[in-house]
């Protein structure tokens, strides 16, 4: 995968202007998150067109490869779907960063995850956080179930068993889905938030691209995926308080800006910890904080310069408005902005 990326950023670099050579140069190499592959790609030519002596790779590896290669020295930052905790922080190796700096951490790609499905002359579903986690863990099997058609009036559901795909790798997607479903229905879902499916049964497939092949290619699945994926299938609307709110960007910046930083943090480490069962009208509760990842002082300077200033641009209103025109993403809010300008600003 990673010499397929490269290919494609060697040829966004032969596709810029040979005038625009901008402040920085050099190879970075990263890899992680596959929800932020095409904001990636967006990031990538964006700042490769400015700066046409610097070159960035990216391998849509999974979030949890992602951790581990940047934690072993093998990438110069991550792109993932979930901060590093404070426990792993304290005792991960972060081979590529000078002992004892700590490591910067910026939300960087804001997603709604969509609950999508595939059901011929359907279009739509509204869905309660316990009849969603009783569908994932299989307690409900059948499309017509009672409990799917009281909430969908004039609906004609089928009398057809239900596929429930879920990732086989370890995800930050499956982390921020299981972590919805244990604050919003935890009677229904007693198992703890994880990167990796708590049990055996669905159906598992590799990578975002993997579960959407899946979705598509069968009848009547449902699946949890990056919105940005989900064009042309059924989507639920998510019971938030007494309405169904079906995603968006707007709801899903708003859940973010309504949430704090996490506890325990650094200055650099802006991991926010989203409230899932908030009733504020409008918000959607099942969002993707997917950040960007790096050492706050790099062993190689020259690698830190340039992650710095990828970071830097990343965050910066041209990339935000670069990534939600390619991957459909809500650009953080001009306050999480100035936050997260100041931490990349820490890079060095």
């Amino acid at each position: 995968m990673i010499a397929a990326t490269a290919m494609l950023a060697s040829c966004a670099v032969n596709e810029r202007a040979t005038d625009v050579t901008g402040p920085y140069s050099g190879i970075i190499v990263g890899g992680g998150s596959s929800a932020q592959q095409a904001a990636q790609e967006a990031w990538t030519v964006g700042f490769q067109t400015t700066n046409s002596r610097a070159t960035i790779e990216y391998d849509p590896a999974g979030s949890g490869a992602g951790r581990e290669m940047f934690s072993a020295g093998g990438s110069a930052f991550a792109g993932s779907d979930r901060a590093f905790t404070v426990e792993e922080i304290a005792t991960e190796p972060f081979d590529g960063c000078v002992p004892g700096t700590g490591i910067v951490e910026l939300p960087a790609y804001i997603s709604p995850i969509a609950i999508a499905f595939q059901l011929e002359g359907i279009e739509t579903l509204n869905l309660d956080a316990t009849t969603i986690a009783q569908i994932f863990s299989g307690e409900i099997t059948q499309w017509n179930d009672k409990a799917i058609a009281q909430f969908n009036p004039g609906v004609t559901l089928p009398n057809s068993r239900i596929t429930a795909i879920h990732r086989s790798d370890d995800s930050g997607v499956t982390e921020n889905f299981t972590e919805y479903l244990s604050a919003a229905a935890p009677a229904a879902w007693p198992h703890k938030p994880s990167g990796e499916w708590p049990f055996d049964g669905g159906e598992a497939a590799q990578g975002t691209s993997g579960v959407v092949d899946s979705l598509r290619n069968g009848t009547g699945t449902i699946a949890y995926i990056d919105a940005s994926r989900a064009s042309d299938l059924g989507l639920v609307s998510v019971q938030v308080g007494d309405e169904f709110v079906p995603y968006s960007a707007e709801a899903a910046a708003a859940i973010v800006d309504a949430s704090p930083i996490a506890p325990g943090r650094t200055e650099g480490d802006l991991a926010i910890e989203i409230d899932r069962t908030t009733t504020a009208a409008g918000v959607y509760p099942i969002v993707l904080i997917s950040y960007v990842v790096g050492c706050q002082d790099y062993i190689n300077d020259l690698e830190g310069t340039l992650v710095r200033g990828y970071f830097e641009y990343i965050v910066s209103d041209a990339g935000q408005q670069r990534a939600a025109e390619s991957a459909g993403s809500a650009p953080i809010s001009a306050e999480l902005h100035k936050r997260a300008a100041a931490a990349a600003a820490l890079i060095d």
